[in-house]
């Protein structure tokens, strides 16, 4: 992309009203939730009595009318905002649900390309080998069937694996469309239970992909809003909290709970040991950060079951002095809120196109690519470059930032700019095979010593780009000078292909990888039937989750052979 271009993106970004993705007056003020404990549409001592699924049976009639030890006492007004917002509020924004659509199609393939790597797939299938649950999860790419909260974990783990699902970038980041492990595993369970009808669960609700797509809407919104300008990780945790906290959400209120009862596992989400994300950086960095986000869906989900059982909450999980969350793990710092809760996250999430690798690199390997292209025009290559200078921002330098560090495994290569720069620029490539140890990649001379000549260096405009709500651009320029003195001009890249702003020339392309991610694994008439099916959003969201995750059963999957 060309400086004028950018300039003149960043003018029409500017230009672009806010409100016209989300209108303020259509989003309920933060701080002004009032709970409503109305009874599930079906009682727990109703379900308790039909129930023989191991996770339901133990339910009690009696916790229903039990009072709760939290009864009668205040709840943080940001438990009560969540809680009152996954309850209350109607989605009815078309563009939320066009674009959750496609993250849908578009996450689904994520996970079953993960399956192509043993280093996931050893993680998956049952707890006990050889064991099905009757009317559980279906793990799409496979044919486990396996209880919802195991299933949350096989469905989120494979999501994340290859960090190219979705992403969110602001105080914190992360990546929304992982919370669908949590939101696939218990609508299938559930839908599959009571089409079986030997008991209920979620008031005998049939979920349709419709039902996904709303909780995903809503997951991302609660996700991406406590992220905006709150930094978990500039206090060690990782943001797979957040994932956690969303999903529990969602899933409590797909189960049929009140919402006082959401409210309260709410709280346990909040209390539940949160992961360090030591895993992300030297010198411990390892594979726990690509099933981080499932163990988050599959806490989630047991939280919202616990709660469902009568387990009661905490409601001052976050204010309590000396032993609150904000006390104990956030400094005394009380979250901030941007704006209300509706559905501006999906409307604006940031897709992983063209690279399998970590978002603030996406605009720098683009430019690699020009860079690439470039060199070869001129008869040169990768072997030719002295040194590269890449303009950043800070969360690029905080994050993936490796210059001088050892590329010890996977989880190094795939969170250093250097390294997916360097591969970009020796190979004129970049994919998730290039990340594994012994790899073509991974062991190249030249990616090692070129990775050790890129040098990142803050632009504090590209920084303040990156948190302005009306631009959220992840800017990166570099900077090739060749042994011979030569000087390129600098490829400043500032929207990556997934943006907002380059969301329709993106759909092709996003099409084309999930078309590339089902092929492995099932015929080419199958593919086709489910590329033609993700494009007819009528007959998509009619049809119910079962049918459509039984679309993707995979038996006896090449890619799980001895398992």
């Amino acid at each position: 992309m060309s400086s004028a271009a950018n300039r003149g993106l960043r003018q029409a970004t500017r230009s672009l009203s806010l409100h016209r993705c989300c209108p303020r007056s259509a989003l309920r003020p933060l701080g002004t939730t009032t709970l409503k404990n109305t009874a599930a549409p079906l009682s727990l001592a109703a379900t308790h009595a039909r129930s023989s699924f191991s996770t339901m049976a133990s339910l009690q009639s009696a916790s229903a009318a039990t009072p709760s030890p939290s009864a009668g006492k205040g709840y943080d007004p940001e438990i009560l905002d969540i809680a009152g917002y996954v309850h209350n509020q109607k989605i009815d924004s078309e563009l939320a649900f066009d674009t959750a659509r496609w993250v849908f199609l578009d996450t689904l393939g994520c996970g079953l390309e993960s399956l192509q790597f043993k280093e996931c797939t050893k993680l998956l299938g049952p707890i006990v080998p050889g064991t099905t649950v009757p009317s559980g999860t279906k793990v799409p790419g496979t044919d486990f069937q396996l209880d919802p909260v195991n299933g949350a974990f096989n469905i989120g783990a494979m999501i994340r694996w290859l960090d190219y699902n979705d992403c969110w970038l602001a105080a914190e980041w992360g990546h929304p469309s992982d919370n669908l492990g949590a939101i696939l595993a218990v609508a299938d369970w559930a839908t599959r239970t009571n089409k079986a009808g030997q008991h209920k669960v979620a008031g005998g609700k049939i979920f349709t992909v419709r039902d996904v797509l709303e909780a995903m809407i809503k997951a991302h919104e609660i996700q991406g809003c406590l992220a905006l300008l709150n930094s978990y990780n500039k206090v060690g945790l990782d943001h797979v909290v957040l994932v956690k906290v969303a999903s529990t959400a969602v899933v409590s209120k797909m189960l049929g709970l009140s919402e006082k009862q959401t409210a309260d596992a709410i709280t346990h989400a909040w209390v539940d040991g949160q992961s360090l994300r030591t895993y992300r950086h030297t010198p411990n960095t390892m594979s726990r950060k690509s099933w981080a986000a499932g163990d988050a869906c599959q806490r989630a989900v047991n939280l919202a079951l616990k709660v469902l059982k009568g387990e009661p909450g905490i409601p001052t999980v976050l204010s309590a002095p000396t032993w609150g969350f904000y006390d104990v793990l956030f400094k005394g710092k009380k979250f901030e809120f941007q704006r209300g809760y509706g559905s501006y996250v999906m409307e604006n999430v940031l897709f992983k196109v063209s690279y399998p690798a970590e978002f603030h690199s996406q605009t720098a390997v683009e430019a690699s690519e020009k860079i690439f292209a470039q060199l070869k025009a001129m008869g040169k290559s990768a072997a030719d470059i002295k040194a590269v200078t890449c303009r950043t921002h800070e969360a690029c330098v905080r994050i993936i930032d490796k210059q001088f560090k050892p590329m010890d495994n996977f989880a190094d290569r795939d969170h250093c700019i250097q390294y997916m720069c360097s591969v970009m620029l020796v190979y004129g490539r970049l994919t998730a095979s290039d990340y594994p140890d012994g790899s073509e990649a991974a062991t190249s001379e030249l990616v090692e010593s070129l990775r050790k000549k890129i040098k990142c260096v803050e632009d504090p405009q590209f920084t303040a780009d990156y948190h302005d709500p009306g631009l959220r651009t992840i800017s990166n320029g570099l900077t090739v000078e060749l042994n011979d003195g030569t000087v390129l001009p600098e490829v400043v890249i500032e929207a990556p292909l997934g943006h907002r702003l380059r969301r329709e020339e993106a759909k092709p392309h996003i099409l084309a990888k999930y078309k590339r991610h089902l092929e492995p694994h099932f015929s080419a008439d199958k593919v086709q039937e489910l590329v033609q099916l993700g494009q007819d959003p009528k007959k998509l969201e009619a049809m119910s989750v079962d049918q459509y995750v039984d679309m993707y059963v995979c038996k006896d999957s090449k890619f799980l052979k001895g398992q």
